[in-house]
């Protein structure tokens, strides 16, 4: 069975980017495009088509791939894709949207004949570049067969959650798993503060839990980050997070939900946003508490 796809991908930011090129190097046809055009030439050089508009993009593909910034961005650009889509054309969504975007979304593939699979990946950068990504999707058996060498390419495993993609089933799930991902890494910039405030060398924290139950990659990935002052270019970016910390919120409060610990994340995130730092990495959610870069304190 032929594995190999035309695949157009729309969004081509932090990680529409690095799923264009595990694209490639997978064999796949692929198509590019993005607003910022300058964004696209980097896989030009990779061996990605250009297209100078998602209808050109679209026009042949056999799968659509989605990477853009949030539910109205997505609405958008596939209605400007729409005049060049075959009929029948797979769409994989991964931009994570809210709880309500979902069905929206599913009117809108129906709208311009397109098969729906609801599919947004955990995972940040680095991840997305090595085709690790960890894929939460939705849909149907008879559409699952044509995206497959599409996921497997983009991430190292596909967890299917339902049949029917306007349910919002991956959605809720990767909704939860943002609420962590948000709240480990505004711990990890707490931790640092508050180890800098009491003098407390932060070596001495990652000694002690070293090896423990406390002990987590992400939590060693993100204070590096602050530490090493390594917060561009973004793995995971103070916008994009602080987008997901409203969905979050959003989705829990129509559940009579009340989440402090992302109510406290998403107003950390505003503050330095509003010091220009919303392309950061979100581990910059530590300037929040401080404003200082890590030892500033120790120097004065």
């Amino acid at each position: 069975m032929d594995t190999k796809r035309t695949v157009a991908v729309l969004g081509t930011g932090i990680m529409g980017a690095a799923m264009a090129r595990n694209l490639l190097r997978a064999g796949h046809e692929v198509l590019v495009w993005n607003r910022d055009q300058a964004k696209t030439a980097p896989l030009a050089d990779a061996g990605a088509q250009v297209a100078v508009s998602p209808a050109q993009a679209v026009a042949g593909a056999d799968v659509v791939v989605t990477m853009l910034f949030d539910a109205a961005a997505v609405t958008d650009v596939i209605r400007q894709a729409a005049a060049g889509v075959r009929r029948g054309t797979a769409w994989v969504q991964s931009t994570t949207v809210g709880v309500h975007d979902v069905a929206a979304l599913a009117d809108l593939a129906n709208e311009a004949s397109l098969d729906l699979v609801e599919a947004p990946v955990s995972g940040t950068r680095e991840p997305a570049e090595a085709g690790q990504l960890l894929v939460i999707a939705a849909g149907p058996e008879a559409v699952r067969e044509r995206v497959a060498p599409v996921l497997d390419a983009i991430g190292a495993r596909t967890v299917w959650t339902g049949q029917d993609p306007a349910a919002g089933s991956a959605t809720r799930l990767k909704l939860v798993v943002n609420s962590w991902v948000i709240a480990a890494s505004n711990a990890a910039g707490e931790i640092l503060a508050l180890a800098e405030a009491l003098g407390v060398d932060p070596q001495q924290f990652f000694n002690l839990i070293d090896g423990g139950g406390l002990d987590l990659p992400f939590l060693r990935t993100k204070a590096g980050l602050i530490l090493d002052d390594r917060l561009e270019p973004a793995s995971f970016a103070v916008d994009t997070s602080l987008k997901d910390a409203r969905l979050i919120i959003d989705a829990a409060r129509e559940q009579g939900l009340r989440l402090d610990g992302v109510e406290a994340s998403a107003a950390r995130l505003e503050r330095v946003a509003s010091q220009g730092r919303s392309k950061q990495d979100m581990a910059a959610a530590y300037y929040a508490g401080t404003g200082q870069k890590p030892g500033s304190r120790a120097e004065r």
